[in-house]
């Protein structure tokens, strides 16, 4: 499981404009909406749901909020960069500028925990997340995710 079975370039938003972690959620379930053919207040539910068992704020400023979706045939990943840090309830109570939303069918069980590790040793990368957070461009995050992948596949 790479990160390249998850994104596409046009999955991945530079300057997200969010206030708050709701917003945050509304704004990725609009853009997955886009993406998988599937209706937003859907997608929005499901991540809402799963935020309410728990937060996906994983610390050090970065989120994977996740969930599953009958409807969806394969794994989905957005990837936003904040414009501005927001309170996301994290584990460390540090606000979060970068979010790996995942979703993924309802029948993908161990496909979906590899996607969910697999994002998670990219984005425990202080290195790649300090240049995560240095780009302002879509295609360069698209980019430096992927090469951070295919360093990891060597």
């Amino acid at each position: 499981m790479e990160i390249t079975d998850l994104i596409s370039p046009k999955a991945v938003v530079a300057d997200l404009k969010a206030t708050s972690k709701k917003q945050a959620l509304q704004e990725l379930a609009t853009l997955a909406s886009e993406l998988t053919g599937l209706h937003e207040r859907a997608i929005f539910d499901v991540l809402l749901e799963r935020e309410r068992l728990g937060t996906t704020g994983i610390g050090n400023g970065i989120a994977i909020p996740h969930g599953k979706l009958p409807q969806l045939e394969r794994l989905y990943g957005v990837f936003a960069r904040l414009s501005k840090p927001i309170n996301f309830d994290s584990i460390d109570d540090q606000p979060v500028d970068l979010i790996f939303l995942l979703l993924a069918p309802e029948s993908a069980g161990a496909d979906h925990l590899k996607a969910l590790a697999r994002v998670s040793r990219l984005l425990r990368d202080k290195a790649a997340c300090e240049k995560l957070r240095g780009s302002e461009n879509p295609e360069a995050l698209f980019a430096l995710l992927t090469e951070e992948s295919e360093k990891n596949a060597a």
